[in-house]
């Protein structure tokens, strides 16, 4: 395990507790607070482009203090989810998760909220992948209860559409629905995005899957609500800051920590990791594994040690578990944990959405607190 840096803090010392373990990256993983990737450089100029926005507008202290940046286009589920989790930021759209993450490292907003998982198409994986690049920390999160509209230009009937788009995840959702219609799905950056391409392009014959909000923000028609497959369909977003969320000890609300780590090549060793655990009774509410891109293939040595018999794959695993890092447990849990993992970092301890999908994306009262963003 990589020693946390001073500005981290130790696991054990409670005055430190929210921020520990928040230690440096696997070798050859590049610090994004100071480089954008390579390939994908994304400056302030490109970022104002991308959040269609002046970089008057960016660089001006009054705009820039209150913005919750999300992925997507005014209509977006995350634009919903912005608003409800942060109802005092003005949100900020932009175009990919990427521009999201580089406009709260570089100042030009103060949080920012993206989805991380649905209860039909499962994990967000770029947004997975964006959190071990990018020195952020997950400091809230909350949920919608997904309602999937089935729009067009006015006047079109459902029988004359050839063509559905909108984000893959909600084809995914609505693929045994889209079957059924056999048409052509296009997938492209988000749902309302797909609202405004068939707004704005007049395109004939071809229908978008977004919110109702969407539709009307952007005057389509809403030829059918709750298309997606399972009714129960819910997504999880996560609140991001530049500094860890500081957690008093009078604090009564149930606590979430987000944490991922890499393992040792060998029999058992995600056993090993998971037990400490379950040895202190802390209840895990996920566990995600990613491909280590820095280092993706790993040697299995022989049991003595001598050789190497086979390569494997190597994984980053991503755990959340039901607890603050101000408890004992918790801090023991992974100080254990620390023994065994060549790589810990902590993403967040953050107060816990014990009502999932309560809300809806469609919600009135949300709606009607919105529209005076318009």
């Amino acid at each position: 395990m990589e020693a946390p840096t001073a500005a981290a803090g130790r696991v054990g010392d409670s005055s430190a507790a929210s921020s520990a373990m928040f230690g440096r990256l696997p070798a050859g993983v590049v610090d994004h607070r100071l480089v954008a990737s390579p390939g994908s450089v994304l400056t302030s100029s490109l970022i104002a482009k991308a959040a269609n926005k002046s970089m008057e507008e960016l660089s001006n202290p009054t705009y820039s203090a209150a913005k919750a940046a999300y992925q997507g286009v005014p209509g977006a589920y995350s634009e919903v989810a912005a608003r409800k989790a942060c109802p005092d930021f003005d949100p900020l759209p932009c175009d990919q998760f990427e521009v999201a993450f580089q406009a709260l490292s570089q100042w030009m907003a103060e949080r920012a909220v993206l989805p991380i998982e649905n209860s039909l198409g499962g994990s967000i994986h770029a947004v997975y992948d964006l959190l071990i690049r990018y020195r952020l920390h997950i400091i809230g999160e909350t949920s919608l209860a997904i309602n999937h509209c089935l729009v067009a230009l006015p006047g079109t009937a459902k029988a004359d559409l050839k063509r559905v788009m909108s984000h893959p995840q909600a084809l995914a959702q609505c693929d045994g629905y889209l079957r059924r219609m056999a048409v052509v799905k296009e997938a492209v950056d988000d749902t309302a995005g797909a609202a405004q391409i068939v707004a704005r392009q007049g395109l004939q014959g071809v229908g978008a899957i977004c919110s109702r909000r969407a539709a009307e923000l952007y005057g389509l028609d809403v030829l059918e609500e709750g298309i997606q497959d399972v009714k129960d369909n819910v997504t999880r977003f996560i609140v991001l800051s530049r500094d860890p969320l500081v957690t008093s000890e009078n604090d009564s609300r149930t606590y979430k920590t987000s944490i991922v780590f890499s393992l040792q090549p060998g029999p058992g060793q995600l056993f090993k990791a998971l037990s400490v655990f379950a040895l202190r009774d802390i209840d895990l509410a996920k566990v995600e594994s990613r491909p280590m891109r820095t280092n993706p293939i790993v040697q299995i040595p022989s049991q003595d040690g001598s050789s190497f018999t086979r390569q494997n794959f190597n994984y980053m695993f991503y755990v959340d578990f039901v607890g603050s890092l101000q408890e004992v447990r918790c801090q023991n849990a992974l100080r254990h944990l620390q023994e065994t993992a060549p790589f810990l970092r902590v993403l967040g301890s953050y107060p816990m959405d014990t009502e999932l999908g309560t809300m809806s994306s469609d919600d009135p009262g949300m709606m009607e607190n919105m529209s005076r963003y318009n």
